[in-house]
């Protein structure tokens, strides 16, 4: 019974939009996040369909439940895996079985579907019809990609080789290809579950969402460097992180949730990851002159977001356009700031961004305010041949979604470290649009030095290599034709 109460805490916070779905589960705690995390989603999906049944059968007032126990409880009854208590919850539910069971019946001749799922709004049908490959990224920390690769052909799979386009991605059952952008990514059918498989319990493999990887394969922090991951529960990414690395150097992980870093511990011990120093800490009151950080030279930020791009997290309730505003301004502050702490470790050359929200708000107006703020740095641009882009003017950042990339929706920006010569460039750049300002000093001594050299010699930058070419032989010409008529001149005097 522990399974559906804490589900119906969950879905009650989530629906009166106390927090994210996402988050909520993970704090709990619960033995088996899985199996939690999968029946809150599912039933908030058909949480308007349930509350129509449970109120026509007037079910809260024969068994005295409140509205979210009885959805969770109505679901795994009706259109899950079947009731997974005992007791006398389970007896008291099933006996309303056949009045829910007709209630439901009823609905569906009503609406003329066959399907349950036909019985949701036409949005959230096309995200179920949408289903997302099962993506799975090898743990090189503990085996390498062919050998997974074999080890599954003998398992049964059928290897169908590197795939070339998105297409390729449409497989059928016990078929799987290897990603055709992330190299240690397989990809399956939906809804494969390995959960139960060695390769997982081994922590040979990882479950992870491939647009989830992108953001630890981008930032490509080389063996024995130091890093931090700001904002680092569940751990997938540290894990990835920490496999890149080739458990090298050091890995600085932060979280804010104790609960959170307890499971990602358990789940970097399976994945045989050493490298890491886990802290329970604001990252935000994380000094960046600590000693400690003196050599962090790469950042990865994956910060509190809306989760507006998670498939199962999607808001299905009708939203309140002014709350839900000020709480995409509240989340963009609160990045904005993480961003621009994150820069201000001394000796950081790249660090990347990323949420799982499809907001500009969260996505491309924070890393151009940071950009703003930051004019050091500049945006590097990532994957030319991944086919979405950031918005307008951001077009180095990638976007992902289900229709576009075959992923959850989600945004990666990489932020770089200018050198002093990249540093100079808007200067020389005002140079070359107004000639009539002076020479730099170091043109002025070049002139000086060099008083027969050409005269557009004196500032390179005011003219193309072309202009310099032409403007020489100019002078070239010139000088001939005076020395020509110097000759004749000498000529003359001779006779």
């Amino acid at each position: 019974m522990a399974l559906y109460t804490k589900a119906a805490e969950i879905l009650d916070k989530v629906e009166k939009q106390l927090g994210a779905l996402k988050t909520l589960v993970y704090e709990s705690k619960f033995a088996n996040i899985k199996q939690l995390f999968a029946l809150v989603c599912e039933t908030q999906k058909f949480s308007s369909i349930l509350e129509e049944i449970i109120v026509s059968t007037k079910l809260l007032k024969h068994t005295k439940l409140k509205m979210p126990l009885a959805k969770v409880l109505v679901f795994d009854l009706l259109m899950g895996q079947g009731l997974k208590c005992g007791g006398s919850w389970k007896a008291l539910i099933m006996k309303h079985r056949s009045r829910l069971q007709a209630a439901l019946a009823l609905m569906k001749v009503k609406r003329k579907v066959s399907k349950n799922e036909d019985l949701l709004a036409s949005n959230v049908r096309q995200s179920v019809g949408d289903q997302l490959p099962r993506y799975v990224r090898v743990n090189v920390l503990k085996t390498t990609v062919e050998d997974t690769v074999d080890y599954l052909k003998r398992d049964g799979f059928t290897y169908k080789g590197e795939a070339i386009k998105l297409d390729d991605l449409t497989l059928k059952a016990r078929e799987f290809v290897k990603d055709l952008h992330l190299p240690e990514v397989l990809v399956f059918p939906p809804k494969t579950d390995f959960h139960d498989h060695f390769l997982y319990k081994a922590g040979h493999i990882i479950l992870q969402d491939k647009a989830s990887c992108l953001p630890a394969f981008l930032l490509k922090a080389p063996p024995e460097s130091h890093v931090i991951d700001a904002c680092a529960a569940p751990g997938n990414k540290t894990s990835h992180l920490a496999a890149l690395m080739k458990n090298t150097g050091k890995l600085f992980a932060f979280d804010l949730d104790a609960k959170r870093l307890a499971t990602m511990s358990t789940l970097l011990l399976r994945a045989g990851v050493t490298c890491h120093q886990l802290a329970n800490q604001d990252f935000l009151k994380v000094d960046p002159n600590s000693k400690l950080y003196s050599n962090v030279e790469y950042i990865i930020l994956d910060p509190s977001c809306s989760g507006s791009g998670m498939v199962c997290l999607q808001d299905r309730s009708p939203a309140d356009p002014e709350k839900d505003a000020s709480r995409l301004a509240s989340l963009a502050s609160f990045q904005l700031r993480c961003l621009n702490h994150g820069l201000r470790f001394p000796r950081v050359k790249r660090l990347i961004y990323s949420t799982c929200s499809i907001h500009r708000q969260e996505n491309e107006e924070v890393v151009t305010a940071c950009l703003q703020q930051n004019p050091n740095f500049r945006l590097v641009p990532l994957l030319p041949e991944w086919p979405e882009r950031g918005l307008p003017t951001l077009a180095q950042c990638l976007r992902a979604s289900v229709n576009g990339t075959r992923t959850h929706g989600f945004f990666v920006a990489l932020l770089e470290r200018c050198n002093e010569t990249e540093n100079l460039m808007p200067q020389l750049m005002v140079q070359i649009r107004h000639p009539e300002m002076t020479c730099p000093p170091a043109c002025e001594e070049f002139h000086e030095a060099n008083p027969n050299e050409p005269e557009a010699l004196e500032c390179e930058d005011k003219a193309t290599p072309a202009e310099v070419s032409a403007m020489g032989e100019k002078k070239t010409r010139k000088r001939r034709r005076k020395k020509k008529k110097s000759a004749g001149v000498i000529m003359d005097l001779n006779d």
